[in-house]
This record gives C-alpha cells, sequence and structure tokens, in this order.
C-alpha cells in the first residue's frame, strides 16, 4: 500500500462541496457506468452554443465524416474564427471519460476560448465508447477524424504543419495513441501533442494507481473498472497495443514535441511522469508539470482554485509560445 500527498487545501475544501453520489461517480464500479455517463452527458458551456460563439467571434459546424474502414460515421465538432482570413493552426481535441462516458462538446469551452483568442481552428471527436465498442474502435475512431482533418486542411483553412493533437484523462491517452498511430502510419504529421493527465498504462501498477481507495476524483477501482471495459480479460495481460496503452509502446522516437501535466494526487501522475521522461531520453521535447496537492481534472471541475488557475495560465503560455504569439 502507498500513502498519498495531501490535496491542496483550497482544492480539498472545494471537493468537499460535492454531493456525495457524485464523488463516488469518481470511484466507479461497473453498475455505476449509466450515471456516470448522465452527469457527463452535459458539460458546463458545451451545450449553450451562444456562449461558445463568444458575441459572434466563434463559428460552430457540426459535420459527420467517414470512419474507420467498415466502421460507422464519426462526429466532428468544428469551430472557427469568424474575423481574420488565411491558414490557421489546429487544436483537434479528444474528449475524457475514461473511454467509456462523454462526447465531442467536453471541454469545448476551453477550445472556443482558444479559437477566439489565439486564432486557432479547434476541432473535437466523438468516438465510439466502450464497453459496447472497445479497443480498437476508440483509437481508430480518432485517427479516421484526425485523417479527415489534414485531408481537407485547405477547405477548413488548417495549415498543415502547425497540427497540435490534445486530450485530457481518457482523451489524453487516446491522444498518445493517436500519435503513435500517425507516426506508425505515415501520418498525419503532428507538431505538438497535449496530455492532461492521461490515461496511459492497463496494468494499474504504479504507486499512484493504488493511492486513492474511495477518495478524491478517479481512484483505482475506476480505474481498473475503465481499462476492463476497454479491454476485457486482456486487460493486464502481456498481449495489450501501445495503440490501446500508450505506455506500453517500446519506442517512443518520432513522436511530436509534447506537453504533459498531472495533478500530484491523480490516479495517473506516475504513467504520465514515467511517459514524459521515456519521451525525453528519445529525444522528444517536452514539458512536464506536476500540480502540488491536485487531484483528477481539477482544473476542469474547480477551474477557480488558484492551483487551477496556474495550471490553465500554464497551458495557454505553451500554446502561444509554440504557436509564435
Amino acid at each position: 500500500m502507498y500513502s498519498r500527498p495531501p490535496f491542496d487545501p483550497e482544492l480539498a475544501a472545494i471537493l468537499a462541496t460535492y454531493p456525495q453520489e457524485v464523488r463516488e461517480l469518481g470511484w466507479l464500479g461497473p453498475a455505476d457506468i449509466p450515471a456516470y455517463r448522465e452527469m457527463n452527458a452535459t458539460v458546463p458551456g458545451g451545450a449553450d452554443a451562444a456562449a461558445l460563439r463568444r458575441d459572434g467571434a466563434v463559428e460552430i459546424e457540426e459535420r459527420t465524416v467517414p470512419g474507420p474502414a467498415g466502421a460507422p460515421e464519426i462526429s466532428l465538432l468544428i469551430m472557427r474564427p469568424t474575423r481574420g482570413a488565411g491558414s490557421r493552426p489546429c487544436i483537434y481535441h479528444i474528449h475524457g471519460g475514461g473511454m467509456i462516458s462523454g462526447n465531442k462538446w467536453e471541454l469545448s469551452h476551453v477550445l472556443a476560448e482558444w479559437v477566439d483568442v489565439l486564432g486557432i481552428v479547434g476541432i473535437s471527436v466523438e468516438y465510439r465508447l466502450a464497453p459496447e465498442h472497445p479497443h480498437p474502435a476508440p483509437v481508430e475512431d480518432c485517427y479516421a477524424g484526425l485523417a479527415w482533418v489534414a485531408a481537407n486542411a485547405d477547405e477548413l483553412s488548417i495549415d498543415p504543419e502547425r497540427l497540435i493533437i490534445w486530450g485530457t484523462s481518457a482523451g489524453g491517452g487516446l491522444a498518445a495513441a493517436t500519435a503513435l498511430l500517425a507516426r506508425d502510419r505515415g501520418g498525419p504529421a503532428l507538431a505538438h501533442q497535449m496530455l492532461q493527465a492521461p490515461m496511459l498504462d492497463d496494468r494499474c501498477r504504479t504507486p499512484s494507481s493504488q493511492e486513492l481507495d474511495g477518495e478524491g476524483f478517479w481512484d483505482r477501482r475506476a480505474n481498473l473498472t475503465a481499462w476492463t471495459c476497454l479491454l476485457g480479460q486482456a486487460r493486464g495481460g502481456p498481449e495489450v497495443s501501445p495503440y490501446a496503452a500508450p505506455a506500453r509502446a517500446a519506442d517512443l522516437s518520432g513522436l511530436p514535441a509534447t506537453y504533459i501535466d498531472t495533478g500530484q494526487v491523480d490516479t495517473f501522475r506516475d504513467e504520465s511522469i514515467d511517459y514524459a521522461a521515456r519521451l525525453s531520453r528519445s529525444g522528444v521535447p517536452v514539458e512536464l508539470h506536476v500540480w502540488p496537492g491536485a487531484w483528477h481534472a481539477f482544473a476542469t471541475a474547480a477551474p477557480q482554485a488558484a492551483i487551477s488557475q496556474l495550471a490553465i495560465a500554464a497551458r495557454t503560455a505553451y500554446l502561444k509560445r509554440v504557436l509564435d504569439y
């Protein structure tokens, strides 16, 4: 057994205000998946199209595009600036939710802000969810969406040399896996990957993956539940693909420059740190942040906290730097 670090006092106080039934969904078992999906069905800012348009600065479109060969079509949320012209950077977003919940509207308010303030094109993909659609359905959907975006860069006013993939939690793991697929399939080329508290390792054996048990958010039980939904009996065994669990990848060379951040009191802390170290040893430029006392998804769930504000500012500063703003 391992002892967890203390929670940041402000984040601990915020977490204590959440209803018990909401906190318990962060420790979910298989029977809790329907309730977890219902909780994640409405994302703050996501369903409010008027707010997302930011007083007319952002154009919003939903488009259905081809999915993987032999699979259903996928839906993309496309947000573009209404001001200015010319080819723009693109941030391709993959939502979180343990690969068992969530939708393309998650964090759309963040993406819309970047479209407005940074002048990027923001695109978010809707992928099939486990357990109904286990690996490789989620990652193949994400890759198919990315391939479509790159193939239609001219129509979308996207600069294909400034294509960034971004994901949080399960979306971070899928972003890392999609980057591996893009490298191994010869494209699309990615300039950067942004992985926030990424879900990378199905083996669930790091100290941080054991530290939280019925506390914080996304504890060891929830993590085991989600990975088992994705992989079934193969979870933790020798045959798991790195495109399902990127921590399994033997070779991390040739991947795009990477931003990784994680909370210190996060189930994914150790696999995030290890992935950053291995990327560095493979010659990949890496920026890593470990936010003290922070639980999983803190910057999304408690953006008002001081530590959350620092994390949000660091993420935006990274984008401004790599986009030459």
